[in-house]
Order: structure tokens, then sequence, then C-alpha cells
């Protein structure tokens, strides 16, 4: 699979950077972008939450046809995986599995928390959204990690709107009318062009269209509804007040569509024994369905977290995602790798979704620090060709037998926004020994897992540099977020968000010194 070069080359630099200035100004009305202020430099760290400033390109990602089938297809299989794993997780809490599984996926969770998962009246909830970070390598697709509670929603909506208003024609910018193509949740087939090409007369075409993440995500919510009345509150914990802007702006475009969606703190919640409340200009207003946009890791420091749940026990308000944490983390992946579990995989997910979701998510193993019997060795594992029994090995080998990486599994606030991940061939040989000594030393409370690490293909885009007024070339990696909303046990494509990083970071997130485009369909060459 070959994803197609961008087409920002393709555009002259005077109306390349006037595109850029019409988004940024589009992006600061929207409260989701800080322009630079005089002097600024771009940020060397790459720090900075992702709805302060980045990089603005002039033109979206462009993908073929071929990617964008992919991507269709790829939602249903991550939203089986969930169901699968699900099952998984409650077959060995009765037996029917191996207890090791669910012994390792509560491995550090509070017992109030375990309990409420397993209660019966939540058996079978899912995520509402489900996002993979998918990065393009020379090989192929690579997903990264699952996230169910994923900040970007309203980033890439936004972005999605700022850019779904243009279309180049003939090498310029113009205003999209109301019949717009690029609106359209079908875009049509597409070939692949030669680079230098110009496309005339022929908009980009949105993955998802301009549209496409809040219809999305409002379908969700209706579904989730069922006919309840009340509002929605969009819960914003003081952890992730950096995506307040983004959430805000989610609850604006829903409320244009007729849905009561208020963004909140949780302090703002009121309980009573009928209902959770949320206080307004025309009195009280019960809540029907909380957006849990806070991660489980900090439910002692959210404010009436408990009252949220328990609204929830009593089924008096509907919370998605649910309070279920073995579903937010990383290690199912080693799970799903495991030799012991794989004819559960098959028997669940079909030996055709197993064996693409073997090839496309990498061999992970849990930085489990209990020793293995003398003959026993960690599976598949291997350093210059060697079976591997002992971590201690993995400490002692060599810049090129360490591609891998090392990240917290889940409930930890290192585990989300890039942060606590060690990069082994990125590292001096006692850094990294030191990352695992930590990640196996951390295991009672926070399980770490063990990744291969797989380079991302380069990327030559462009992006509006402020401090020139111009657009500049710029080669990078790039991590694909497809963002899928659950609707009637389907997960609906909504937009695709790429994020593009300069060469030399190994960490491929939102930051200061990353491009971030919604990505489109490559537009067709009509004939002359």
């Amino acid at each position: 699979m070959v994803l197609a070069h961008n087409l920002s080359s393709r555009t002259g630099s005077d109306a390349a950077s006037r595109q850029c200035s019409l988004i940024r100004e589009a992006l600061i009305r929207d409260g989701l972008y800080k322009a630079a202020l005089h002097g600024d430099t771009t940020d060397a760290a790459g720090a900075g939450p992702a709805t302060t400033r980045w990089r603005i390109a002039p033109s979206p990602f462009l993908l073929s046809s071929d990617d964008l089938t992919f991507f269709r297809s790829l939602g249903n299989r991550l939203l089986a995986f969930y169901r699968a794993l699900n099952r998984l997780y409650q077959d060995s809490v009765r037996g029917a599995q191996p207890s090791w599984v669910a012994s390792y996926l509560d491995q550090g969770k509070p017992e109030s928390l375990i309990a409420l998962s397993q209660m019966k009246r939540f058996r079978d909830l899912l995520p509402g959204v489900i996002r993979p970070d998918v990065i393009p390598t020379e090989d192929g697709m690579i997903i990264t990690e699952l996230d169910s509670v994923p900040g970007g929603i309203g980033l890439t909506g936004a972005l999605a709107k700022a850019y779904g208003q243009w279309s180049m024609v003939d090498g310029q910018w113009e205003k999209q009318n109301a019949e717009s193509p690029s609106s359209s949740h079908q875009p049509s087939p597409t070939r692949r062009e030669p680079l230098g090409r110009t496309i005339s007369h022929q908009p980009f075409e949105l993955v998802g269209g301009a549209d496409g993440m809040v219809e999305g995500f409002a379908a969700m919510l209706r579904h989730l509804l069922d006919g309840r009345s009340g509002c929605i509150a969009i819960i914003v914990s003081d952890e992730a007040n950096d995506y307040r802007p983004e959430m805000t702006w989610l609850a604006a475009r829903l409320r244009e569509r007729g849905i009561e969606a208020l963004c909140v703190e949780p302090r703002e919640i009121r309980f009573t024994e009928e209902s959770l409340f949320l206080s307004g200009e025309a009195g009280d207003r019960p809540i029907a369905l909380v957006y849990r946009f806070f991660e489980l890791f900090d439910l002692k420091n959210v404010p009436k977290s408990e009252l949220i749940m328990y609204s929830a026990k009593k089924d008096r308000t509907i919370v998605t995602p649910p309070f279920k944490p073995a579903l937010e983390e990383k290690l199912s992946f080693a799970l799903l790798h495991h030799p012991i579990l794989s004819p559960f995989w098959k028997r669940e997910l079909g030996e055709e979704t197993f064996a693409l979701l073997s090839g496309l998510m990498p061999r992970t193993w849990i930085l489990d620090p209990r020793p293995l019997p003398p003959s026993a060795i960690i599976p598949d594992l291997r350093i210059a060709g060697r079976a591997v029994g002992d971590w201690q090995d993995l400490m002692r080998a060599s810049q090129k037998d360490r591609r891998y990486v090392v990240k917290p599994s889940g409930f930890s606030e290192l585990a989300w926004g890039s942060r606590g991940v060690s990069v082994g061939h990125d590292l001096p040989q006692s850094e990294w020994a030191a990352a695992l000594q930590t990640a196996l030393a951390s295991f009672s409370t926070t399980p770490y897992i063990l990744q291969e690490f797989h380079k991302g293909r380069q990327f030559e885009l462009s992006f509006y540099d402020e401090r020139t007024d111009d657009v500049v070339p710029m080669a990078g990696r790039a991590r694909l977020s497809p963002y899928y909303f659950i609707t009637d046990h389907h997960a609906e494509l909504a937009g695709i968000l790429a994020t593009v990083c300069p060469l030399d970071k190994k960490v491929l997130h939102g930051m200061r010194d990353a491009i971030m485009i919604p990505c489109a369909v490559q537009p067709v060459k009509r004939e002359a």
C-alpha cells in the first residue's frame, strides 16, 4: 500500500501563503490556534499541546483510493478486536480462558473500578469512538496504539471545516459553494498522478467531508441516547485541560445541529438521587449522557467522579467511553500475539481479520519481572537471532538489536500524549538499561510493554512560516489518525488527521514542529 505524495508543491508560493493565512485565521476564530508572537520561534523540543500551535500546510495530506479503501475497512476490524478483547477478559474472569489474561489487564487498578467494570449492566458496552495511530512505513501500515479516549476530535473537525471550504482550480484557491464535492462523504474513485502535474478544475475531497467529524460524533451520541431526554455533558478534566478548546468547539457545532451538548468541568455537575444535572439560565437540566474526556487513572483527581459512576451504575446516565479499564490497555497487542491465545483470536475474529491485525499491530511483550523457568523463553523475542529468556539479555543488547519501544501500558499519567516512551536504538546503553529497569520495577502498579519499532516512511511537504510569510519545504514522517464513530454495531470513518513530524523526531505526536492537516483523497485528473 503506497500513499500519494502531498501536492502542496503544486501551488504557487503566493497562493499557498494566502491559503495558509486564511486557514490560520479560521482556526484562531475557532479558538483552537495561537498565532506566533513577535520574535517567537518554533519550539525546538516539540513540546506543547496540539491545540496551541502547529505548522499549517497549504493543502491536505493526500491518500490514494486504495488507502481510503484500507481505512474504511479498518474500522470494523478494530471494532471486532474490541469486541473480542471484551469477551477474552470476561472469559478469563470466569475461568473459561487463562486467568493471567484478566490478571494482566487488572494489574494496578483499584478494586472498586474493577468491580464496577465487571457489572452485568456494562458487560457488552464498548467505546463509542475508536482511533488508531497508524504509521505508513516502506513495508505498509503499522498500528502503534489504539485510543478510545482520543484527543483531536474537535481539532480534526475544525481543520476539515477550514480546509473544506476551499478547493484548488488551475493552481489557484477558490471558495467552495454549497454543492461542493468536498463535503461529500463518498469520494469518487481516483487515479495516481505523476509528481509535478497540476490537477485542473478538481477540488480536494476530504475524507469524511468538511463536516464528517461533527456528523459522526452526533450520530454516535444519538444512537447511544436512543430516545432518552436530557442534555449531553462533555466532561473534560483538569488533566486534559489542553483539549478543552476543541471540545468546546465540538459542543457548539453539536448545538447548531439541535443536540443540547455542553463542554463542562467535573465540578459543574450537580448530583441528586434522581440524576446528574447541569445548571443553566433555563434552570436545571438532567444529563442524559456523559462523554468522558478524562482518563481512568485520574479518577481520584476528578471531582464528583464517584457520583458519575454511581449514576451510570443505576442506569440514570449513560457514560461513554464506559468505565472499563481493561479495554484501555496497550498490552492488548501482546495478547493478540500470544501463541496460547491464537485459537481464541482466530475463532472470534475469523482467520482473515486475525491475520490482518497480526500484521498491522507490531509484536508486543508485557514487561513482567517474574523469572521464567530455565527452559522457558519469551515467545518470539530474539536478539541477534538468539531466543530470549531473561530481560537482562535485552538490557545488554547492541544498538542495532534494540529497535524496540518501551512505554506504559495504561492507567498512568505517563501513558498518554507520547509521555513515558523510550526508543531503544535512540538511547545510550546505560539509559536503555535504566528504562527497562524502571519499567520492570513498575509492574505492580503500572505494567509497561516492549514493542517493535517501525520506522515511518519519509514524505516531502511544505508549511507556512509565519516569520518569513512564505511557504517552505519540510521532510517528515507521518502519523495518520483515523476517527471511527460506532453506530448500531458499525464503525464509520469520519475523518483522518495527519501529523507529520520532522525527521529528527523518533516519537510522532502533536507538537509545534509538526504539520497537522486533515487527509483528503487524491484528485482525479479530468480529461481535456
